[in-house]
């Protein structure tokens, strides 16, 4: 599911800021960016992000902020730095180059300045774990208000298809003596020309009929649909894989409804619900 949250915590002359992004995924996959004072801190984050998030893509950031500039943790590296000055002062004289901060150009060359950063102290780690538990805490309010919108427009939806369903009965009324008059018309001329034994066409018609019959197609659907919304409403935290069945299922009894309905207006609301059921299958892919 989506969702971003953040939180701030200080110490020292330090501002800590903590940010999480979550995506949806199919998959659990961490990210994290965070100073090298913390570097040996980076699995004990993943872990902590992976059991509290669960699936999904998630991106944590870390970042500090210095109130008063001092010591920044980093040194010259003389060698390097005379070897790549010399080099550009010759390079210079040799094209006939006039001005240009030298100075400034060798320092940004990778390698130049070396970090001897120490790891942070483990009041700090402290100080950071609550701003960790600070975002954790605005993302998971952030994706519960999503859910109950994603909660509302699938009930929604499968309201009506169950509408839908509804709407079937009066057209499935007069569907099968309409299809036992079709029947009987197209094969009028094959029995006036064939020697035909009409107490056994009647039976094979009346079975055929039958496996027209869509009774046991809407009780199913039915009560998938009941069962779905049932499910919305459990509190059970991790439901997404059972509610991408139940919608596989509703999809499988939609699908059979079509191929047996036999009649237009019939087809154009299982068109309908089919609609409805993609908008559902949609929203279930932020759920978790």
């Amino acid at each position: 599911m989506t969702g971003y949250g953040q939180g701030l915590a200080y110490f020292q002359n330090k501002t800590i800021r903590v940010e999480i992004r979550t995506l949806n995924a199919r998959t659990t996959e961490s990210r994290s960016r965070m100073p090298n004072v913390y570097r040996d801190k980076e699995m004990e984050v993943r872990k902590w992000m992976t059991d509290e998030l669960s699936r999904g893509k998630i991106d944590i950031s870390i970042s500090v902020e210095q109130e008063v500039e001092g010591d920044d943790g980093s040194m010259l590296n003389h060698n390097l730095f005379k070897k790549y000055y010399n080099e550009l002062f010759t390079l210079k004289q040799t094209l006939g180059i006039e001005g240009g901060d030298m100075m400034q150009a060798v320092l940004s060359i990778p390698n130049v300045m070396v970090s001897y950063e120490e790891l942070a102290p483990e009041e700090e780690w402290k100080v950071v774990q609550s701003a960790i538990g600070e975002a954790l805490a605005d993302i998971k309010k952030f994706r519960l208000g999503e859910g109950k919108i994603l909660e509302r427009e699938m009930v929604n939806g499968v309201e009506k298809i169950e509408k839908y369903l509804e709407e079937i009965v009066p057209f499935e009324e007069a569907r099968l003596p309409k299809v036992r008059e079709k029947l009987r018309k197209a094969l009028d001329e094959f029995l006036v020309s064939q020697q035909v034994d009409h107490n056994r066409f009647e039976q094979e018609l009346i079975y055929y009929i039958e496996k027209l019959d869509i009774t046991e197609e809407k009780v199913r659907l039915a009560q998938h649909c009941m069962y779905f919304k049932n499910e919305l409403n459990n509190t059970e935290e991790l439901k997404g894989k059972k509610l991408g069945f139940i919608a596989q299922e509703m999809g499988r009894e939609i699908n059979t409804l079509g191929a047996k309905a036999q009649d237009s207006e019939i087809q154009l609301l299982v068109v309908n619900m089919k609609d409805e059921l993609e908008k559902i299958k949609e929203q279930l892919a932020n759920i978790l």
